[in-house]
């Protein structure tokens, strides 16, 4: 089923720059080792899809490219460091994004009531979806079907400060001041910094704009530059490096299931879009999310081949 909602606002055509792989990689390439190009012809058209440039964005990301080019379009992916520069070109220069259902909600919510509306907050994704539908509508964006994969922000500690400081929970945390290393748009956010600080008392006394799960958040909590930083809960890294979750034992986090965001007008001339995309969404699951980010940020697979791998398993290419 599919709920719309809509957005309008104007930025540069130079600020969605090109970008893929977690270390910079092209969701194409050249390179032999890469899934071949679709035989379908791609007869039906070009889709510009935009999304975030963080790991898990980005395979999901190729996943959407993948698809569509078998289903016979041409896709242009540019991918960017935060929601907030693909935004204001959707609709008109972006056609279709792999979203959050969370993000663009509240995305939504805060543009048209102001920076201090009151979030949805329900941790149901099909309910913040219909929650959300009439800011959607107004916006000219109809969401696809709601994947049961759900991936919510989380904050991440050294293993040696979580036992130091007896702290496994966001309120163990209450009082104390840290830095945080997140994402560029982290400041003032209701689910990120704006949260830690109004829910939780935490004395965030400043927001490194490192990124969302990016190497440089990491290393900067390994550094001891920042105590705190900014990850998912599907980040399959962590343990690896030291690092450990802390719980979101107050619940400010939103749903966040994955959920293909389209122009509403663009589906309405191409309705087998949610054809296409609809089937990746009942075949991802957290669990299975959780595996496939595990291979492109510890085992370092090319996104477009982790994507390929699972869309070939799934029957979907």
């Amino acid at each position: 089923m599919l709920v719309r909602r809509t957005l309008a606002a104007v930025i540069s055509a130079g600020a969605l720059s090109l970008a893929a792989g977690c270390a910079g990689d092209d969701l194409a390439s050249d390179d032999a080792s890469e899934p071949a190009e679709s035989s379908a012809a791609a007869d039906k058209g070009s889709i510009t899809l935009a999304g975030q440039n963080f790991p898990e964005a980005t395979l999901v990301a190729s996943m959407y490219e993948q698809l569509l080019e078998d289903g016979g379009y041409t896709v242009e992916a540019k991918l960017v460091d935060s929601r907030d520069a693909y935004m204001p070109t959707f609709p008109g220069d972006v056609d279709v994004v792999p979203e959050y259902v969370g993000g663009i909600v509240n995305f939504l919510n805060t543009q048209e009531n102001g920076a201090d509306a009151q979030p949805f907050e329900t941790g149901d994704g099909q309910q913040l979806a219909d929650d959300g539908a009439e800011l959607l509508e107004a916006a000219g964006i109809s969401l696809l079907e709601v994947s049961p994969a759900t991936d919510t922000n989380a904050f991440f500690v050294t293993q040696e400060f979580s036992e130091a400081e007896g702290v496994t929970t966001l309120s163990d945390l209450e009082g104390m001041s840290v830095t945080l290393a997140a994402a560029p748009d982290c400041e003032g956010r209701l689910d990120c910094e704006g949260g830690l600080s109004e829910e939780y008392g935490i004395d965030v006394t400043e927001v490194l704009p490192l990124g969302y799960a990016s190497d440089q958040t990491y290393q900067s909590v390994l550094d001891g530059e920042s105590e705190l930083g900014e990850t998912s809960t599907t980040d399959g890294t962590l343990e690896s490096q030291g690092l450990v979750v802390l719980e979101d034992d107050k619940q400010i986090q939103p749903a966040q299931n994955l959920v293909p965001a389209v122009a509403s007008d663009f589906l309405e001339e191409n309705p087998d879009v949610a054809e296409i995309l609809n089937p990746l969404m009942a075949a991802l699951t957290t669990a299975n999310l959780t595996e496939l980010n595990g291979r492109v940020a510890v085992d370092r697979e090319k996104p477009e081949v982790v994507a390929s791998d699972f869309l070939t398993e799934q029957g979907l290419l």
